[in-house]
């Protein structure tokens, strides 16, 4: 009989579990968990923070005792596997009850330790006032503190503004916290472009939640009833405490203990049957890495979906031998900020450019459903892709609806390794309620198929602002609104001329043919109709600002 030993005890090592007694009835499974719980939903914890979900239980899928009797598991938590000594195939235990330490063996052996928080070594980060969120432990933590201990200062200090630091603001927030948002990056949301973050970094704005970009924390001192943090801009912000959300990194140090191989990424390395370099132990979860489908380049993939995808895949090749080959994730991830919602999927526009990948890229505003039906609701959606044959690199939405099934169709072209040419052939389901004759995909795919076949030339918002931040930029272009005479009194860039589209074709004489013309619109559509005109009527150098007025305004705000 084959004994398997599983080391971490959440999504990929209880996914592993499960899967390995479905598959062989007979095999002894034994699981080793440091903490306190096995299989519970992490990706929640924000939420029971905050209220919206009422009880700590709703978060455990599974206690240690009913998932050892459904699966015939031998689940072992307060059980920290402290090292692995592959050439005997042993490991050894530390129970955490009583401090004993024993030596277990194991046939074969899946390393599922996961992510750790990142902590920066900085003054005074061992205060009881700041925390981080990875475990039901932790959050219990900040439960005590954020509900049942509410002072009289009402203020927290959320550091790093990822998809977890915006889910922590949201619900914080809901508490009745005033909420200072310190980020290091330029933006929130790092994995998300600008365009898109932008819009997350308003409704923030609209919330009154304090937005500190460019900004980093240098020391934290305790006082009688708060913590100070100090700033790299030589502010000072006191707290009731602070959240840590600045990142994790995968567990390796029992891999690296171990002489397992670890990646350029930093990650356990483990080939296409999420087996190690022993080949005896298998890796799965936030602790491994993998070539990106999309760059090929190895990088570490922190979600569950994956992680279960893995765990699953594992458990089969054990059972059945390495045939089935993990292909791995293109992270599409998504968020819930406010009535918001945020997603993105394949690369962004920031690992392109680290990686010097050639990209082109699009910005629409196109609507959840069709407008003349009620409530439809504006999103953004932006898309990168090849210019070489027009593949689907990445992409991302943040709206107020429908938002979760664009994303997901997005997803499934970038992984499937498809094109823009794709986007417009997906059959969906319309009806006014739901979407549009034309859906926002479709409509994506139709403006980048015009891009790669030069019907017009699009221009990106930072490009704008540095041609307006020369000096004299009008002996060389023309800038041309082609909004309404009402919409321009509500705001236009400074320096346009307005010639509303449809009284364009009128005004082609006042227009210099020796300049180069950019032309902008509310969202862009009316700017590619009027770009059509324009090439059509002898104009060559002509372009048409992606996203509009609308992208254009909100990455000016400060």
């Amino acid at each position: 009989m084959i004994k398997y030993v599983i080391v971490g005890g959440v999504a990929g090592g209880a996914t592993t579990a499960a899967r390995l007694r479905r598959l062989d009835e007979q095999c002894e499974i034994v699981v080793f968990e440091k903490g306190d719980y096995i299989s519970y939903a992490n990706c929640g914890l924000p939420y029971y923070i905050g209220g919206t979900i009422a009880e700590k239980n709703s978060l455990l899928l599974q206690t240690p005792v009913s998932f050892g009797n459904r699966y015939d598991v031998d689940v072992r938590v307060k059980s920290e596997v402290i090292a692995i000594d592959s050439t005997n195939k042993t490991i050894k235990v530390r129970n955490k009850f009583n401090g004993k330490e024993y030596s277990e063996n194991y046939d074969k052996l899946v390393l599922s330790p996961g992510a750790v928080p990142i902590v920066p070594n900085l003054p005074g980060i061992q205060s009881d006032r700041i925390f981080t969120i990875r475990n039901v432990a932790d959050t219990e933590n900040v439960k005590q503190r954020a509900v049942l201990s509410f002072s009289k200062l009402k203020e927290v200090v959320v550091v790093g503004a990822g998809f977890i630091g915006m889910e922590m603001v949201e619900n914080l927030h809901q508490l009745g916290y005033h909420i200072t948002i310190v980020e290091k990056s330029p933006q929130v949301m790092t994995t998300v472009d600008a365009p898109i973050a932008a819009v997350v970094q308003h409704q923030l704005k609209e919330k009154n939640i304090k937005l500190m970009l460019n900004t980093e924390v240098q020391n934290f001192e305790d006082s009688d009833d708060a913590v100070c943090v100090n700033l790299s801009n030589g502010e000072q912000l006191k707290a009731d405490f602070v959240i840590l959300s600045i990142g994790v990194k995968p567990n390796t140090e029992l891999a690296q203990a171990a002489g397992l191989k670890i990646g350029p990424a930093g990650g356990i390395w483990v080939n296409e049957f999420l087996q190690t370099s022993n080949p005896d132990i298998y890796a799965v979860g936030d602790a491994i890495e993998f070539a990106n489908p999309i760059s090929g380049i190895p990088y570490c993939c922190y979600l569950a979906g994956p992680a279960n995808r893995q765990a699953r895949i594992c458990a089969d090749n054990l059972v059945l031998g390495n045939k089935t080959a993990y292909k791995g994730s293109v992270a599409t991830a998504v968020a819930k900020v406010f009535s918001w919602t945020v997603g993105s999927t394949g690369l962004s526009e920031n690992y392109l450019r680290k990686h010097n990948i050639p990209f082109l890229t699009s910005v629409t505003h196109p609507f959840s459903h069709a407008t003349y039906y009620p409530d439809s609701k504006q999103m953004t959606l932006k898309i990168n892709f090849s210019p070489l044959n027009g593949r689907l690199l990445g992409a991302q939405v943040v709206g107020e609806e429908g938002v979760d099934k664009r994303l997901d169709l997005l997803a499934s072209v970038v992984s499937n390794g498809g094109t823009v040419f794709d986007l417009t052939d997906i059959e969906h389901a319309y009806a006014p309620p739901f979407s549009s004759a034309k859906d926002p995909v479709a409509y994506a795919g139709y403006v980048a198929e015009n891009i790669l076949a030069h019907r017009f030339f699009p221009m990106q918002w930072h490009e704008l602002q540095a041609i307006l931040a020369t000096p004299n930029w009008q002996n060389e272009y023309f800038l041309l609104d082609v909004r309404s005479a009402m919409e321009v009194k509500n705001g236009a860039i400074e320096g346009a001329v307005n010639y509303p589209v449809d009284e364009l074709r009128e005004m082609l004489d006042e227009i210099p043919s020796d300049k180069t013309i950019i032309i902008y619109c509310a969202v862009g559509l009316r700017g590619y109709i009027a770009s059509r005109i324009l090439l059509q009527s002898g104009f060559e150098k002509v372009y048409n600002l992606s996203g509009g007025y609308k992208t254009y305004q909100l990455m000016s705000e400060k």
